[in-house]
């Protein structure tokens, strides 16, 4: 890669990170916002987000997720690996939850074909805890898609804002649905 190519990276990668932090503050996020965040000037900015949406959506993939083996630490069985994934993906939308709204906003706006596909990282966790189960992988990717829908923003939505349920009840319900869907599906 060349030293122009490395630093329009950085650039890009700065103007990400200056956006997590605005929209982790709450604050309202705009290409400037996000350029004087970051130290660099609105025009340079601009070549490369002109959408404050976009920048919005790539800032909300760029949620850090730990990696599978700290997620599952301490989780014995395939069945508490799989839980421990769904509590996991409930907690991270919680502690981000400005950066998943914005960016669940405009993927609902968006045709499909323009944004990300999401939960893609939540589903390849659940399949890695299922390959010790030696399932056939229709039956595996089933298990994933049902566990998928039972934690992340979407739990968190339906649980906090439409249940009206608090935080640590909403998790203790994303902990039952998983149990719930391991028992039946996990036989």
């Amino acid at each position: 890669m060349s030293q122009r190519e490395e630093q329009k990276t950085r650039t890009r990668r700065s103007l990400v990170e200056a956006a997590r932090r605005l929209l982790g503050r709450g604050e309202p996020l705009t290409i400037a916002s996000a350029a004087r965040e970051c130290g660099i000037s609105k025009a340079s900015a601009y070549r490369y987000y002109s959408d404050p949406a976009l920048l919005a959506a790539e800032a909300g993939l760029e949620v850090k997720m730990a990696p599978y083996e700290e997620i599952v630490a301490g989780a014995d069985t395939t069945r508490d690996r799989l839980v421990a994934i769904c509590l996991y993906n409930f907690d991270l939308a919680i502690a981000n939850e400005a950066a998943f709204r914005a960016y669940l906003s405009l993927n609902l706006q968006a045709p499909p074909s323009d944004i990300p596909r999401r939960g893609a990282r939540r589903i390849a966790a659940f399949l890695r805890a299922l390959d010790a189960e030696g399932l056939p992988p229709e039956q595996a990717r089933r298990i994933a898609a049902a566990l998928g829908t039972a934690t992340g923003i979407e739990a968190m939505i339906a649980l906090v804002d439409v249940a009206g349920c608090p935080a640590p009840k909403a998790r203790g319900i994303v902990r039952e649905m998983a149990e719930a869907i391991c028992e039946r599906m996990l036989r």
